[in-house]
């Protein structure tokens, strides 16, 4: 499924080194413990959580407080964090540091969803270059030894590009690394990522890793970025939905021990049952994992001959019972796909205008009547 390979090239986050260059990205209602576990039984790196609010961990929500616990298996441990306000950004990295509920702290500049950019959160702050900057340096200095790294998108839109500004600004306030996603919050994740874009920032940042992440939908895609831009490591997203073994394969190309996948049908009807039984887990409740599970049908699935009554039943299956029998319809002979298997899953949309306050363009400095709107920008639960 892979023919590239590279050299093998460790990357350092603070004091963690990862024999692999490769993070998995944060996403919303994916990346809980289940997930992350069943990649990192295929392959090696970073898996970083599912976006926690800082508001909601300082106030204790009990949905984020669950979202924050590893399984014993996971290590090192990542926790991704969201918010607009320095104060309530370093109360929730201090509670994270002081509980040891991670060992790395990433966050998260890059959401290009309208909730939280009209109200001048996510991929909309770093316009206000101040803010950044002293919500990093807050950030980092209540980590203390614990490595925080900055995740973003190049900009708003084409016109108001942020991201060598910002780059350099993590570094100066004592960022680990910085990764970007190569889109603007405007593109979305429409269209291709501008691998350039991650070349520059290489150049105009240089004391810390430089992370690439948009467009990874194979190993291949991983060596190629790399080349192409000479980034430290890259962020794998949406190109391992559906396929968690893409982990390993990336393991391999950049030259650490991984076993070869073979991605009969069967292999994935085995990888697709180990998810659910771990979403179970996760949830503590068999008929929660067995929905959860549902919205991963697609993207296992994809190319694979499997007809339309199966994916019907799996996509409302209601326990592990159901899905073994469905899963035991299938040709578990039936070959890897090829191309049709290939290529973008996950969410893509059109370009469009980002939802932002008002005036929020016409000064990099937040007005002060803009302070309590944005308050609402911190969602009150965890996971996006």
């Amino acid at each position: 499924m892979t023919l590239a390979t590279a050299t093998a090239r460790p990357l350092r986050i603070g004091p963690i080194e990862l024999d692999v260059p490769v993070v998995l990205a944060p996403m919303a209602g994916i990346t809980n413990t289940a997930f992350r576990r069943l990649c990192r039984e295929y392959g090696a790196g970073l898996y970083v959580s599912e976006m926690i609010t800082s508001r909601a961990l300082v106030e204790r929500n009990d949905t984020t407080m669950r979202l924050i616990r590893h399984h014993e298996s996971e290590t090192p441990r990542s926790i991704q964090l969201y918010g607009v306000d320095p104060k309530t950004i370093a109360e929730a990295v201090r509670i994270i540091v002081a509980e040891d509920h991670a060992d790395h702290i990433d966050l998260n500049f890059g959401c290009p969803v309208p909730k939280v950019t009209r109200r001048g959160g996510g991929a909309a702050l770093p316009w206000k270059s101040k803010l950044f900057a002293d919500i990093v340096d807050q950030a980092v200095k209540a980590a203390g030894s614990v490595p925080l790294t900055v995740k973003m998108r190049k900009g708003i839109d084409r016109d108001h590009l942020t991201f060598i500004e910002a780059g350099r600004a993590a570094e100066d306030a004592g960022a680990a690394a910085v990764a970007l996603h190569a889109r603007t919050a405007s593109e979305f994740y429409s269209g291709h990522a501008d691998w350039n874009a991650i070349g520059e920032l290489k150049q105009a940042v240089t004391s810390i890793p430089v992370l690439g992440n948009g467009d990874i939908w194979s190993a291949d895609d991983a060596v190629r970025m790399m080349e192409q831009t000479d980034c430290d490591g890259v962020v794998v997203g949406r190109g391992c939905l559906g396929r968690p073994w893409l982990f390993g394969d990336l393991a391999t190309a950049f030259g650490a021990e991984a076993h070869p996948v073979d991605a009969t049908l069967g292999f994935v009807a085995n990888a697709f049952r180990r998810h659910a039984q771990l979403l179970v887990e996760f949830f503590e409740e068999e008929d929660r994992g067995c929905r959860d599970i549902r919205k991963h049908v697609s993207w296992y699935f994809k190319g694979y001959p499997v007809g339309g009554d199966i994916r019907t039943g799996l996509a409302t299956a209601s326990s592990l019972a159901e899905i073994d029998d469905l899963l035991g319809q299938l040709d578990h002979s039936a070959p890897y796909p090829g191309a049709d298997a290939e290529g973008q899953r996950g969410r893509s949309g059109h370009p469009k205008r980002t939802a932002l306050p008002d005036k929020w363009l016409e000064s990099r400095e937040v007005a002060p009547s803009a302070s309590e709107m944005m308050r609402g920008a911190e969602i009150e639960n965890s996971g996006g």
